[in-house]
């Protein structure tokens, strides 16, 4: 949602479409010569075919916009306030002499109204759901959104995914407008099939531009591909970095993309969505035309899927350290990441991973580096099987592992939680937030079961002694590796009472017995 600082960009404006006609007009002066060396251009012909190719990429762009922008919409942030909050009152002028007026006061619908923060979104649902960039929205604000009809309308947030960046708004539909308000979706392209050059339209909301909800359209080039976002300041280790995108995934472009355009559209010519733009990048007293979108991959759209339902997104975790390659075997060609250290009980460890291994691929993809590594270890679900290739004594070997889940940092927003049983919810054990978390509760990771990260007071579980930080490894006799296991077990459980074994890690790792009544 915000730049971080330079200078406007005036010189692209003329100088970039003034280079593109040039480079039309010398490719159909090039493709005139190709038919026939001996005879001079026809200056006529020359003109036409010139104006031919600039009207079709005119009207490539055109369509391309008209296609997608009801499905762009505005974003408004209003700071919450109390009733009879009069502060920070503006001397206006008016027909009849100055007044005081309130930006407190001052509504979305309001002619005049000029949120002091703002973004961009996109609808991904006929029922009113927005996709926007997680950091576009702040605590202490009411959301208004204002969509293609000029409608204005309240929002509220279904979910928010800090390490994707993404996050999704549910607009507040009243019963008079709710017959006939609809809501086009953006259909979405294929990130995977860009190419650098590729050209591209962004739709968005620059400096609150369009904040009637009429997006505004800029246009450029792909740049380049699996970029990554400058680390956070001070950072120095994966853990540090808030996102995926500071580990090398997002669409780099050309297309002005000011102050505001953050959670808007990046287009193909074909009018579909292949990127969710992010941010621009620049540094102080240089201009960075260094534009950035959240690509629409497998990954990106698993991730709307989750928060479209109003869930938690999860994230794939080794459970090891890495480093970097030195800069003489990066020399000699090698590439991946070494394993630095290897935590007891997390993935790595069970399935033999050691000090010193170099992770070469997963799935079939080739790692370059600890922060590729991240990023696509990251990206796949928990449940799938993972194939990892490393290097080990000048050998290379396969394993097939299944990833424990990633302990997000900052605060994750669902609306749907799963429901607990008998008072007892449970996760992964990765879930807390760091090594520190656990020590400084007396715990550690285990091999097996899952992680009671609440219990309801007076309920069956809490009467039976089950306690938060507990390891439930077994459950009416059932392996319970997993919540998904964990629920199957329960699910196939009836009204009587049931026994749980479980790892107490307050009392040295003791495995206890505990019998849980009905609710």
């Amino acid at each position: 949602m915000r730049r971080l600082s330079g200078r406007p960009n005036f010189y692209r404006t003329g100088m970039g479409i003034a280079f593109l006609v040039a480079m039309f007009v010398g490719a159909a002066f090039c493709a005139s010569e190709a038919q026939d060396d001996s005879a001079q251009p026809d200056p006529a012909a020359l003109a036409l075919r010139q104006s031919l190719t600039l009207r079709q990429l005119e009207s490539s762009i055109i369509e391309a916009i008209a296609s997608a922008e009801s499905s762009v919409v505005a974003i408004a942030l209003v700071p919450s306030r109390s009733t009879g909050d009069r502060t920070n009152i503006e001397l206006r002028p008016g027909p009849f002499g100055m007044s005081g007026v309130s930006p407190a006061e001052l509504r979305p619908t309001d002619p005049d109204f000029l949120p002091a923060r703002y973004g961009t979104g996109v609808i991904v649902d006929r029922e009113g759901l927005v996709l926007t960039a997680r950091h576009v929205l702040e605590d202490g604000y009411d959301y208004y959104v204002a969509t293609s009809d000029r409608r204005v309308r309240r929002a509220h947030v279904k979910a928010a995914d800090p390490r994707s960046d993404l996050a999704v708004l549910e607009l507040e539909t009243s019963a008079r407008d709710s017959d006939d308000a609809t809501f086009t979706p953006i259909q979405f392209g294929d990130a995977s099939l860009l190419q650098k050059g590729q050209f591209v339209v962004a739709l968005g909301n620059p400096h609150a531009i369009a904040r009637d909800g009429q997006a505004c359209a800029s246009w450029g080039i792909i740049s380049n591909l699996g970029r990554k976002l400058p680390p956070p300041i001070g950072a120095s280790s994966a853990a540090e970095k808030d996102t995926l995108h500071h580990f090398g995934m997002l669409i780099q472009t050309d297309a002005k993309l000011n102050l505001g355009t953050s959670g808007g559209a990046l287009l193909d010519l074909d009018g579909r969505m292949i990127g969710l733009t992010t941010c621009l990048a620049s540094i102080a007293g240089y201009e960075q035309a260094a534009g950035y979108a959240i690509p629409v991959d497998e990954a990106f759209l698993r991730a709307v899927d989750m928060l479209r339902r109003g869930r938690e997104v999860e994230y794939g975790f080794l459970g090891v350290q890495l480093d970097d390659l030195t800069l003489v075997e990066r020399s000699k060609g090698m590439s991946g990441a070494r394993v630095d250290r290897v935590v007891r009980g997390l993935p790595g460890a069970r399935y033999g991973l050691m000090l010193d291994d170099v992770i070469t691929a997963v799935n079939d993809s080739p790692i370059y580096d600890s922060d590729s590594l991240v990023s696509t270890v990251g990206r796949l679900p928990l449940e799938d099987p993972l194939s990892v290739s490393i290097l080990r004594d000048g050998r290379t070997r396969e394993f097939e592992m299944q990833l424990a889940k990633y302990p997000v940092p900052g605060r994750i927003a669902t609306e749907e939680t799963v429901p607990a049983w008998r008072g007892l919810s449970v996760d992964y054990s990765t879930v807390l937030d760091d090594l520190g978390a656990w020590r400084s509760l007396g715990l550690r990771y285990y091999d097996e079961g899952v992680l009671a990260t609440s219990v309801e007071e007076d309920s069956p579980a809490a009467q039976a002694g089950l306690r938060v930080g507990m390891v439930v490894v077994r459950l009416g006799g059932r392996a319970t590796g997993t919540p998904i296991e964990f629920t199957d077990a329960a699910q196939g459980i009836g009204e009587g009472t049931v026994t749980l074994e479980c790892i107490d890690p307050s009392a040295s790792g003791v495995r206890i017995s505990l019998s849980i009544r009905p609710e």
